[in-house]
């Protein structure tokens, strides 16, 4: 089975005009909103997988737009439609209290930072209520399926924390709070790594499964280790086995500039999987990190040579979203144009973007099971293609690597 679509577009020429027909762009996001407001209802029964594909994540795309500059005529409007998305939500439990992407955790946080926002006094109430989960964290028997990944573990947490805190402007952990998790993650990571005899210091695992992507895997929980404020110089053995487990990633990327999907799948001679939850469109995330934080070239070129994979594999028939989709994959453009200033990735970008409309893409791609979410449907591809209008700010949701979250 052929993954991907073959890539129609001829590649970028130095020196080339980029055609960005901004009115267009707003007409595509104006018109996939039309379509989830009618498709999906903020209800209670629609409450169920939260950020991830419940009304949570619509009411984000809503929040995310109103900060969009070219989009503020309509700022309102969004903050409006972000709160009627979210109401449900805080009224119906998501899931899982903890999770942040699949639960009760990622309403708390998009909640607080909605009310602050509106000057609403209650955000307080909602931060309390984001810390009150803390404590779970810290146990040590926190969840056997794997308790340290981005959608119901404690690097999902962390990712939370810092971005209410970069959106307020203000730290709701201490450090030393925000320490207390890292110093969970690193105590399980090099536990379970012992135990199964990793070839790096620290390893993980959801459900029995080795991942190294970044939606259950160890490039995210390595990204969030690396943008905690000030980790890295409080626990120097901590920060020793970071980097080396950096290096042993980047280590693992594949000649084509894919990475292996888990641990059980080193060696084999392809790795299909070219989605940012698994492969390349999400570990680049680590890898800018690590370049920014280490200022090592090879995390740079490990990063341009993901590229050239989601340019060759990146336009999926698995559908529009951001986590197995076109516009997950077109945000690599848009981090790498934000690392480099090349024209080129923004051209890539909006390549993708383009793609989305073509007869090919409309009749043969798969519908997702929820097509209207934020990382499965087109709520995610909305915030895509609102970012290549503002490629400078542009960045995939919770995963910002340019932030240094110190206030």
């Amino acid at each position: 089975m052929v993954r991907f679509f073959p890539n129609p577009y001829e590649d970028y020429k130095p020196g080339e005009v980029l055609p960005l027909n901004k009115d267009e762009i707003i007409s595509q996001v104006n018109e996939i909103i039309g379509n989830i407001t009618k498709r999906l209802q903020p209800t209670h029964k629609n409450v169920e997988g939260g950020l991830y594909v419940g009304v949570t994540g619509v009411s984000f795309m809503f929040y995310y737009l109103s900060k969009n500059p070219l989009l503020s005529e309509n700022k309102e409007k969004y903050i409006e439609k972000a709160l009627e998305y979210l109401s449900p939500a805080l009224e119906t439990s998501a899931g899982e209290r903890t999770s942040f992407l699949l639960g009760d955790a990622g309403t708390y946080a998009l909640s607080a930072v909605l009310m602050k926002e509106i000057g609403d006094n209650q955000f307080a109430d909602n931060v309390k209520a984001y810390k009150s989960l803390y404590n779970y964290y810290l146990n040590p028997k926190f969840l056997k399926c794997g308790g340290d990944e981005l959608f119901v573990g404690r690097a999902g947490y962390l990712a939370g924390a810092l971005w209410i805190s970069r959106e307020m402007q203000v730290q709701i952990f201490t450090n030393d709070e925000l320490y207390k998790i890292c110093d969970m993650i690193l105590m399980s990571g090099r536990e379970y790594s012992k135990r199964h005899r990793s070839p790096c210091p620290l390893m993980y695992h959801y459900y029995n499964t080795q991942y190294l992507g970044a939606a259950h895997g160890l490039s995210f929980i390595l990204q969030m280790l690396l943008s905690v404020p000030g980790y890295l110089d409080f626990n120097k053995s901590a920060a020793q086995d970071i980097k080396v487990t950096v290096q042993y990633m980047s280590s693992l990327q594949t000649n084509e500039g894919n990475w292996p999907c888990c641990m059980e799948e080193i060696g084999l001679s392809e790795h299909k999987l070219i989605h940012w939850c698994h492969g390349a469109p999400g570990t680049i995330y680590l890898m800018a990190k690590a370049y920014l934080i280490f200022k090592d070239p090879k995390f740079l070129n490990a990063c341009v040579k993901a590229g050239e994979a989601v340019w060759q594999k990146g336009l999926l028939r698995k559908g529009p979203g951001i986590c197995h989709g076109v516009a997950g994959n077109g945000y690599v453009f848009l981090l790498l144009y934000r690392l480099t200033g090349d024209d080129k990735h923004l051209y890539r970008a909006k390549r993708f973007a383009d793609f989305l409309n073509t007869d090919d893409f409309l009749r043969d791609a798969r519908l997702p099971d929820n097509p209207e979410s934020l990382y499965e449907g087109t709520a995610g591809t909305a915030c895509f293609l609102a970012d290549i209008l503002v490629p400078e700010k542009a960045e995939f949701p919770f995963q910002d690597v340019f932030s240094t979250y110190d206030y």
